[in-house]
């Protein structure tokens, strides 16, 4: 596996594939890798002849309480998962690769109404951070396709409109969520989590679930998002938010929205998790 840190030495390489006619496809990461990220990078497979997998902590998607300086870094051991994979590049650039001239006076990139909902709400700064990079990184990459995981749904729906509305000649895939056996997402930040906590985090999947069930007999979605709050209180995990939304756009659903994504975010100890769950409405429900 390469291992670039500059633009210009990438942008070389991908020339290259492209001249020998090869399709690329890009999954962009933070690092801490797990086999939620590496199951991108298989689906990633699929789609393209060559692989690129960036690994970059963004600061810019950090607020100035957030866990920039402690989130996990792991790269020796990423690289290893990757190469073990057979990810054909890993482009690590530093900071000052991506903001030569500092982040304050940076360029920013926006998605309006989707950026300031759900976990925007929380976290005011993450989603243009998020925007941003990815922008950056679709630039210097040119990949035809990237991957994304529905993990993180927001980010998912969020990239498709940026895609969409910039006019990128970029396919997007999303990959579904990769648990471990008792439920819980896989997450870089699962590390902070005590082995207390660990026992306890897996209680947010369970409630998804009931929820779903729910969904699907016609309950009140008021309802239903109020019992799952009162749940997570129960085991532990105090909610951030718990919203029933139209899948394709994160919409407030309406009568007749059958595809429905349930997300939920929580505090555990001094750990943010996030997960969510799809459900389609029965042709009964309202």
């Amino acid at each position: 596996m390469n291992i670039i840190e500059q633009i210009t030495a990438l942008r070389q390489q991908l020339a290259q594939w492209r001249q020998a006619g090869q399709r690329i496809a890009l999954v962009p990461t933070m690092g801490a890798l797990h086999d939620g990220h590496l199951s991108l990078v298989q689906l990633a497979f699929t789609h393209a002849e060559r692989v690129v997998v960036s690994v970059f902590v963004n600061p810019l998607q950090f607020g100035p309480s957030e866990d920039f300086t402690r989130y996990p870094r792991t790269f020796a051991n990423d690289v290893a998962q990757l190469t073990r994979v057979g990810t054909h590049l890993l482009f690590a650039p530093t900071v000052k690769e991506l903001y030569p001239n500092g982040q304050a006076l940076h360029t920013r990139v926006l998605v309006p109404e989707l950026s300031t909902q759900l976990c925007g709400v929380t976290r005011p700064a993450f989603f243009d951070g998020v925007a941003t990079v990815v922008t950056k990184l679709f630039n210097i990459v040119q990949p035809d396709c990237a991957v994304f995981g529905e993990k993180d749904y927001q980010q998912l729906v969020l990239i498709r409109q940026l895609v969409a509305d910039l006019n990128w000649p970029i396919m997007i895939h999303g990959a579904p969520t990769v648990r471990a056996a008792d439920g819980l997402a896989l997450s870089s930040r699962n590390a902070y989590l005590t082995p207390t906590e660990r026992a306890i985090a897996s209680q947010l999947y369970a409630v998804l679930k009931q929820a779903a069930t729910a969904v699907r007999a016609g309950i009140a979605i008021d309802q239903i998002e109020h019992t799952a709050r009162e749940q997570l209180n129960q085991h532990g995990l105090r909610p951030d938010y718990v919203s029933i939304r139209r899948a394709i756009d994160l919409a407030v659903p309406i009568e007749g929205d059958k595809s429905l994504v349930i997300l939920a975010a929580v505090y555990l100890g001094t750990t943010r998790l996030i997960d969510n769950l799809t459900v389609v409405r029965n042709e009964t429900d309202a």
